[in-house]
């Protein structure tokens, strides 16, 4: 395993950040066994109770079983995680993976319509001036990356409005996956959120308590760079 000495303050999390890193890229097949923790102490420079810790969070994340008495070994993360490993899985080494990209898309332009839909019927009194403050915020912004933070804020408005737990776990992970890739994506996102006025048809909708309508002005705002979006990383997938 090509695992590097751990010179970060948080010893734990340094070692759960490689062993994660080796199964993600494959470098550890699942069913195949971690060495002991005293080999991974050793080869990490680091104390067997900073791996233990490391490893019962590897363990909940759901990519190794660990069995008192036995080996440790990876399991198929596809199976067994949960949306937790997002972030790890859309940049890795620094780079974008574009399968994931496209997944958090696809999921996107499905949920959103969904989450405009019960904002609608639920119409909390307070979301109309909230999704207005964020779109004139979106308006006067020039920034790309920054735009991409207004329309966040304005999905965050909409998702608390939709009053549904399970969505507003969805919206947390995708939304912690999607941050750090922001400058990667402010290029292709700018056909988006340089938008304000369909992110203006959303709120309206919602102010009226018209779920359809807000379903369908979802359905407007996040297809068009969904669609083009998705194409271009297919072909990306296709030319590797």
């Amino acid at each position: 395993m090509a695992m590097q000495p751990v010179h970060r303050r948080s010893v734990p999390e340094d070692v759960f950040d490689q062993i994660v890193s080796e199964v993600l890229s494959g470098e550890m097949q699942p069913g195949h066994a971690l060495p002991s923790e005293r080999m991974l102490a050793e080869a990490l420079q680091v104390s067997r109770p900073a791996v233990r810790e490391a490893l019962k969070r590897v363990s909940a994340a759901g990519l190794v079983e660990v069995r008192q008495g036995n080996a440790t070994t990876v399991r198929d993360f596809r199976r067994h995680a949960g949306l937790d490993l997002l972030p790890q899985l859309l940049l890795r080494g620094g780079e974008l993976d574009v399968t994931v990209a496209r997944s958090i898309l696809e999921a996107r332009l499905h949920n959103g319509p969904k989450v405009a839909e019960l904002a609608a019927q639920r119409h909390r009194p307070d979301l109309p001036g909230l999704l207005e403050q964020a779109v004139c915020a979106l308006e006067s912004e020039d920034d790309p990356i920054e735009r991409q933070r207004h329309a966040l804020a304005f999905w965050d408005h909409v998702v608390d409005g939709a009053d549904s737990i399970v969505f507003r776990l969805m919206y947390n992970t995708l939304r912690a996956a999607y941050e750090p890739a922001l400058p990667a994506l402010a290029v292709v996102m700018a056909a988006e959120v340089g938008r304000p006025q369909a992110y203006r048809a959303v709120a309206r909708a919602i102010a009226a308590g018209d779920a359809p309508a807000a379903k369908q002005a979802a359905q407007d705002l996040l297809e068009p760079a969904t669609t083009a979006l998705t194409a271009v990383f297919m072909s990306m997938e296709e030319s590797r």
